[in-house]
């Protein structure tokens, strides 16, 4: 069983607890309620400009790296990375291996104006509703996670709730999957989801596969200005960061420093 598997399997087992508890029509009528909703397009324009755009992470802990930051508060976090200039923050919301919650969520969403991307392992339309509910603007989802079918459903369910959709990557044939599906915004995992392991060059390699017009998201591994500038040179449209900058002191000095090495030549 690869790493993969055993997450799907506990988010799986999960997501059966929260539907015998929590009804449906509960959560259709919070998304219905909210009143900070951003459009899909507004959420993918954010995500696009002149330089390299910061996607800030939220993350307690990973598979890969144990135990990363206790994060008392990730609502004050957040508002560090907005402050920092984070063009989006992602949120973990997956409790097992990644010490996450959709409380994170909604307290992140009361207090950053910024797109909030759920980043989980949605493999059912409830979790949709779940992130509109609690908050978010941009949905993950993981094309190793889904058959090309049900990425395609729940890429329409996102639609039907208002939500942008990243649809992640990490090999040739899952850009392609990604392109087929409809994506406009594709993040290439540099991170091995079977293994763990991280591969910096995998951007570079499959960032061709993507066509023009569509936001192109690196992920996984980026530890510094260096890092940025090199996916700035790959022609990354954003980079998503999490570790490197929860373990920092100061986060929002961190999230600028990472905003100032994604200027393209010529941009100010």
């Amino acid at each position: 069983m690869s790493v993969l598997d055993g997450i799907l399997d506990g988010v799986r087992e999960d997501l059966r607890d929260r539907m015998a508890e929590v009804d449906v029509q509960y959560l259709c009528g919070r998304a219905d309620a909210r009143v900070d909703r951003l459009t899909p397009n507004e959420t993918v324009a954010a995500l696009r400009g002149d330089g390299v755009r910061v996607i800030a992470e939220v993350k307690r802990s990973s598979p890969a790296l144990g135990s990363l930051a206790a994060i008392t508060d990730p609502a004050a976090l957040a508002t560090q990375y907005a402050a920092g200039g984070a063009a989006a923050v992602s949120v973990l919301t997956e409790a097992r291996r990644f010490s996450g919650s959709l409380d994170d969520l909604a307290a992140v969403r009361a207090e950053v104006a910024v797109p909030l991307l759920r980043k989980d392992f949605v493999v059912h339309p409830y979790q949709v509703i779940e992130a509109a509910a609690y908050g978010a603007d941009l949905l993950l989802l993981i094309v190793a996670a889904l058959s090309q079918e049900d990425l395609e459903l729940l890429m329409l369910e996102a639609d039907h709730a208002g939500l942008a959709v990243l649809v992640e990557a990490h090999t040739e044939v899952e850009v392609v999957r990604a392109v087929d599906a409809g994506a406009r915004v594709i993040g290439i995992n540099a991170r091995d989801l079977t293994t763990l392991e991280v591969h910096r060059e995998t951007f570079a390699r499959l960032v061709g596969h993507v066509p023009a017009g569509v936001v192109t998201v690196a992920e996984s591994g980026i530890r510094d200005g260096d890092d940025v500038r090199a996916y700035v040179e790959a022609g990354a449209d954003a980079v998503l960061v999490g570790s490197a900058l929860v373990r920092s002191d100061n986060p929002a000095t961190a999230v600028s420093d990472l905003v100032s090495a994604g200027r393209r030549e010529g941009t100010r």
